[in-house]
């Protein structure tokens, strides 16, 4: 009887109905309580992932007596602050596994939401600049293929029928392939966190914004709850999800995370007609390019070299992306940035993520996306709260644990996705 009312509530019908109000008579999206005294799972961090974390523990495993917690708006943190590329083909098993079911989910998220995802499949296309990335990218295709991903190898000439205006020429970086997973695309980032907040908070769970967490307080080897900024909240379980500041809380409860903090930047052109409908990427200068809906170019960069909590970045690695999205778009020379900004991103020593419970009872981490955590939230989401709701890891998530640190089962996708995007 709920779903069925869930998707009552975006309809034709409800459009035109508040469309002859002037549109003043929407209900609010969600709630915003005062936090109660305990909770049987707080989630720290109200971002896409803590956001469906809390809608699958509800959801699938029936536990209703939820918090997500939020030290500023729901979505105001890396959600808001990345350039939406959703793909799958990354080299390792594990990884693949990962990321597909994350695709899978998002091919539905819409309706399962009943709210519009703006997921588009326009495709995700890595480029080749020399022999080494043909090499690679070909390992990777094949690796995909056993696995059974839509990844296929682009000769130049693909390349120029599905991009016109690239310079596949250009003295810098010559363009000699590609890999391209048709699957692939963009979504609407906002989107992902309003669309999930609302089905949460419509089966109880509490979100709480503007309520910082100072830190996870522990007795006897066991979780016990959180001091916030609204006063210390008990809880049975708590999950973190709170990106680059993971570390800082993880390290309040006495659990060292080998995690470190990097500025990841973006910026976004003035409007134009349509004239790339794929998302390009660059792994030689982590530049990557795609047009949203409303006409503007979003481009991104890869990581700052040094670790920072600033969500600003410096104007070296502008320059330097901007220099290159020029030279294999000659047709960009003139255009004019609209706005810039940055997220934090936590990278571990494999550039692979951390979904796992602890040595603390109760305390579980799901962290460590370094620049690929949107693609993967809604997976991330689904197998993380199967984490926490049991104790123990879903079967996909099993081989990102904290052990593998120690004993030396890594999952080393430095290099091996064509960026860690």
């Amino acid at each position: 009887m709920l779903v069925w009312a869930v998707k009552k509530k975006y309809s034709i019908f409800t459009l035109l109905k508040n469309a002859f109000s002037n549109n003043e008579n929407w209900q609010k999206m969600w709630k915003s309580p005062e936090p109660k005294k305990s909770y049987d799972v707080i989630v720290v961090g109200g971002g896409g992932h803590g956001l469906g974390t809390a809608y699958y523990l509800a959801k699938e495993h029936g536990i209703k007596n939820i918090a997500v917690i939020e030290k500023g708006w729901i979505g105001s943190g890396n959600t808001g602050r990345n350039t939406t590329i959703i793909r799958s083909n990354y080299l390792w098993n594990e990884s693949a596994f990962l990321y597909d079911h994350s695709v899978k989910l998002w091919e539905n998220l819409s309706q399962e939401l009943n709210y519009n995802m703006m997921f588009s499949q326009r495709g995700v296309m890595n480029l080749a600049h020399n022999e080494h990335d043909i090499k690679e990218m070909k390992r990777r295709i094949s690796a995909n293929r056993l696995n059974g991903l839509d990844t296929q190898w682009l000769e130049t000439k693909d390349i120029k029928r599905l991009v016109p205006i690239m310079n596949t020429d250009n003295l810098r970086y010559p363009v000699l392939g590609a890999a391209f997973q048709r699957r692939g695309g963009v979504a609407r980032h906002d989107a992902v966190a309003w669309g999930f907040a609302m089905r949460a908070d419509e089966m109880g769970v509490d979100i709480i914004q503007n309520c910082e967490v100072h830190s996870i307080k522990t007795k006897n080897g066991k979780v016990e709850g959180v001091k916030t900024s609204k006063g210390f909240i008990s809880a049975k379980k708590v999950a973190v999800v709170a990106s680059g500041h993971t570390s800082v809380l993880a390290k309040t409860a006495g659990v060292r995370l080998p995690l470190q903090s990097r500025p990841l930047q973006a910026l976004v052109s003035e409007p134009i007609k349509p004239v790339i409908n794929t998302v390009v990427m660059s792994n030689a200068v982590h530049a990557y390019v795609s047009q949203s809906d409303k006409g503007e170019l979003v481009i991104g960069a890869g990581t700052d070299g040094y670790n920072s909590f600033t969500q600003r970045g410096g104007y070296d690695v502008i320059e330097e992306t901007v220099r290159a999205i020029v030279e294999l778009y000659p047709i960009f020379g003139k255009m004019k940035m609209l706005r810039q900004w940055g997220g934090i991103v936590d990278i571990c020593p494999d550039a692979s993520p951390i979904i796992s419970k602890c040595e603390v009872k109760g305390l579980y981490f799901n962290c460590g996306w370094g620049t690929g955590g949107f693609k993967a939230t809604p997976g991330s989401a689904n197998v993380f709260a199967h984490t926490v709701a049991n104790d123990e890891p879903h079967k996909i998530n099993a081989a990102f644990n904290l052990e593998r640190f120690s004993d030396g089962r890594l999952i080393d996708e430095h290099g091996a996705a064509a960026v860690a995007h």
